[in-house]
Parts: structure tokens; sequence; C-alpha cells
């Protein structure tokens, strides 16, 4: 039987890939999978590092170019995180279909299509593990954001689902549901829209992507994480309690 009290670990670390990796909190998550010993490659919209791969998630070519790049440096993908995202605010009376569409391309479309690369390689090994970046906003909807609210609910049902799929193979499929945190994806909604959102908060205050990043490598460890099947953890501020 696999030892329980250790991570599954390649000689130089576990493969991981993190999707919009290159700020807020995907960037966190890279970093302290890097601090963990392990091997990491981002995939981002631009690429400027040897650790970065140019990815466009809402196209199936992009995705799937990207991930045999990732898979060629890796050798083997054994954790995936899925933070690529795209946050607007928009009235839905007001809404643009393209908007719409674009949110969800992004925001659950482009997790598919990720989750759709990796799952086989995981079942085959019979170690792997998925986290995917929702919001609380899944859950308790927000004013202005119904594309992106739906979007991230769609992507816990998608969790859920998956991980029904896959679990019985060691492979574990789970999503964190952050609240309001101060990164670059939320610097373009509304002041007004944010500090009513403060005002909401039992806590009082955003959280930053370093306070989110550890629920990742959580889930993603040996023997703190195996239980997690299916799960939404939520650092959220108190927005949401379950």
């Amino acid at each position: 039987m696999m030892e329980q009290n250790v991570q599954r670990r390649q000689p130089d670390g576990r493969g991981v890939i993190v999707t919009g990796g290159n700020s807020g909190i995907g960037r966190a998550i890279a970093d302290a999978f890097r601090a963990n010993g392990d091997r990491v490659i981002v995939l981002d919209r631009s690429g400027t590092d040897a650790d970065v791969i140019s990815v466009d998630v809402s196209q199936e070519d992009s995705v799937r170019a990207a991930f045999a790049a990732a898979r060629e440096r890796l050798g083997t993908i054994d954790v995936l995180v899925n933070s690529a995202g795209l946050l607007t605010e928009s009235p839905l009376q007001d809404m643009t279909l393209a908007r719409w569409n674009e949110t969800l391309a992004v925001d659950l479309t482009g997790l598919f299509l990720c989750c759709r690369e990796v799952v086989g390689e995981m079942r085959e090994q019979k170690w792997g593990r998925i986290i995917n970046i929702a919001s609380q906003l899944a859950i308790k909807g927000g004013s202005g954001l119904s594309h992106y609210s739906a979007a991230k609910a769609g992507v816990i049902a998608l969790t859920k689902s998956l991980a029904l799929e896959v679990s019985g193979d060691n492979v574990l499929v789970n999503s964190i549901a952050p609240g309001p945190i101060e990164t670059p994806l939320v610097e373009g909604i509304s002041e007004d829209w944010k500090i009513a959102k403060r005002a909401e908060l039992p806590l009082g205050r955003f959280g930053t992507a370093e306070e989110v990043a550890p629920t990742a490598l959580l889930l993603a460890s040996e023997p703190g994480g195996n239980l997690y099947v299916g799960q939404t953890l939520g650092p959220n501020s108190g927005d949401v309690m379950q």
C-alpha cells in the first residue's frame, strides 16, 4: 500500500500545472508549490519566464498545445490547479451576449478543457489532484456579476461530477471558493461594490492571495488532503458560512 504519511513525490518534486499563475491567487499558489519543493509550470495568457507557457484557455487547440509543452518539461502531471479567470461587472439587463460568452468561455469552458487534458494520465498513474478555483459568488450570487457567478457555479458542479468519475482511481478533484481577494482581477470592479462588500464581511476585510494558497497545498497533500472528494473549501472572510 502507498505510505500515507508522505506526499507523492518524484525525485525532484511533483509535476504541477497552475493556470492563470502569473498573478493573483494563481501566482500565490504557484509560489507555494515551488516552496514545497514541487516542479511548477504556469500556463497564462503571456509567458516571459522559463516556467511560463502562453495559453488561451478558452481555445481547445491552444490548451492542447500548452499542456503538451508542459508535459515535455514535467514528465508527469501530478497536480493541476485551474486558476485562470475573467471578472467583469455588468447588470444582466445591460449585458451583451459577447460579454456573457467571453466569461463562460474563460471561467468554465477553459476549466473543462484543462481538466480533460490531465484526467486520463492521472487515472493511469493512479494518483492525481485537481483543484479548481471557484468563488463564494457561486453560492450566494452577486449584483452585477450574474455571468461570473453562473460560471463559478458551473465550476463547483463540474468539480463534483468529475470527482464522482475519477476518485476510484485516486484522482481527487476539489474546488476552492474564495471570497473577495485583493488581486488584479478585483481591481476592475467598481469601488462602490467593493465598499459595500467589505461592509458585509464578518471579518471586515478582503483576503490576500497568500491566505488562499495554503488551502491548495492542503488539498494536494497526503495525508491531509486524502479525504477531500468533490468538496468546496471557502476562505471567504465569513461571506458564506457552511
